[in-house]
């Protein structure tokens, strides 16, 4: 990959304002039964078909639109990640530090995936001139399918914990488990109306939308049985 095109998805993300990465509450409602001793209902309490604790190691992973980058690439935006985060085959890749994920099958709950996936010391850097934009911690919640983000400019905190990404589940995959690893594949990543509008002031610009796609989200984790 060229060092151009590197910089172009670096933008491309980074302007989405940070993702992930993944996951989205997708669901019906609750399904109820009836009882045989009455004509009441009774909620049916949903089982989980897997409880992720402690998240730790692994990663969340955007693979980026190219039709995103190839229009963001004309900003003439310098990018790249901060701290332990990655560009590997067009997938911007952040190492997972902590947080809890509960699954239920899709339809049973909703929404049918809860919790947070947390990222800490990873993100990206974003320069124009003398400006330059970090967007970093990112922690996914998918019970409100958003991604929110610390934002600073030149090194001075701007926001913390900034509405960065929403998240849209309705490509979600059904949950992938083999042995003790999980994988979340799918969800569509959209930047927010809260970071186009503070990218855009700002780098003085009008390109960055609400609703843009980012890209597909993908999150590998350590599971455990649910109980």
């Amino acid at each position: 990959m060229s060092t151009m095109r590197s910089k172009k998805m670096f933008a491309g993300i980074a302007l989405a304002a940070v993702a992930a990465l993944p996951l989205a509450a997708c669901s019906s409602s609750d399904s109820a039964e009836s009882s045989s001793s009455s004509s009441e209902s009774k909620p049916t309490i949903a089982k989980p078909v897997a409880r992720i604790n402690a998240l730790s190691g692994d990663s969340t992973a955007v693979l980026l639109d190219t039709g995103f980058t190839d229009a963001l690439g004309t900003l003439g935006l310098e990018a790249g990640v901060v701290g332990d985060g990655a560009l590997e085959d067009g997938s911007l890749v952040f190492p997972i530090t902590g947080g809890n994920v509960t699954y239920f099958k899709p339809g049973t709950a909703k929404p049918y995936v809860i919790g947070q996936v947390q990222h800490e010391g990873s993100g990206f850097s974003l320069s124009a001139g003398d400006t330059k934009v970090e967007i970093t911690n990112l922690n996914v919640d998918p019970g409100v399918s958003r991604v929110y983000g610390d934002v600073s400019v030149n090194g001075e905190s701007v926001v913390t914990s900034a509405f960065i990404f929403q998240l849209r589940g309705a490509s979600l995959k059904p949950l992938q488990v083999e042995g003790e690893t999980a994988v979340l594949e799918g969800t569509k990543v959209f930047v927010s109306p809260v970071a186009a509008g503070l990218l855009n002031d700002t780098f003085k610009t009008d390109a960055v939308t609400e609703d843009l796609l980012v890209g597909i989200a993908k999150i590998t984790v350590n599971t455990t049985p649910a109980e």
